[in-house]
């Protein structure tokens, strides 16, 4: 017979860790890459990224 192995459910806690800032639009952002350079609109783009939910954003600057 196997090895009977126990399941243990996680804390809401751990499940839902940031979703509840970031679904209020409360985003943690940071620079994903530094400089980047669109060629379509001939101006350099910041990437952002969330840490908690990794949403993605840029910004022309």
């Amino acid at each position: 017979m196997g090895d009977v192995v126990q399941f243990k459910r996680p804390k809401p806690s751990q499940v839902h860790t940031g979703n509840t800032l970031c679904r209020s639009g409360f985003h943690k952002w940071e620079i994903l890459n530094d400089r980047q350079f669109d060629v379509k609109q001939g101006k350099l783009v910041t990437v952002y990224q969330c840490k908690r939910c990794k949403k993605i954003k840029s910004k022309a600057l």
